[in-house]
């Protein structure tokens, strides 16, 4: 689904939120040097953190899915890879 900056614009919210002064200061600097907004900046990092966490979080339960369903790799298929990577 492709949209207009407008409709981008029309489906926006606000959030406020508390950062360090730090923080603060660094998304100023890279406001500045990319010439993007710092709102701008602010949702590409917050959405760069949401799909990370949502992906790892997705790893865990599949993980956990084929760990309850006992599949697990074999002592041997273990051995080998050891030895594949062994020094």
């Amino acid at each position: 689904m492709n949209l207009t900056r407008m409709e981008v614009a029309m489906e926006s919210t606000v959030l406020t939120l508390h950062v360090s002064a730090k923080t603060r200061d660094q998304l100023e600097q890279l406001a500045a040097a990319t010439q993007r907004s710092q709102s701008y900046l602010a949702e590409e990092a917050i959405e760069r953190y949401l799909e990370l966490e949502a992906w790892q979080i997705r790893e865990i339960n599949e993980a956990l899915k084929e760990a309850n369903e006992g599949d697990f790799v074999s002592d041997e298929e273990l051995a080998r890879t050891l030895k594949k990577y062994e020094g």
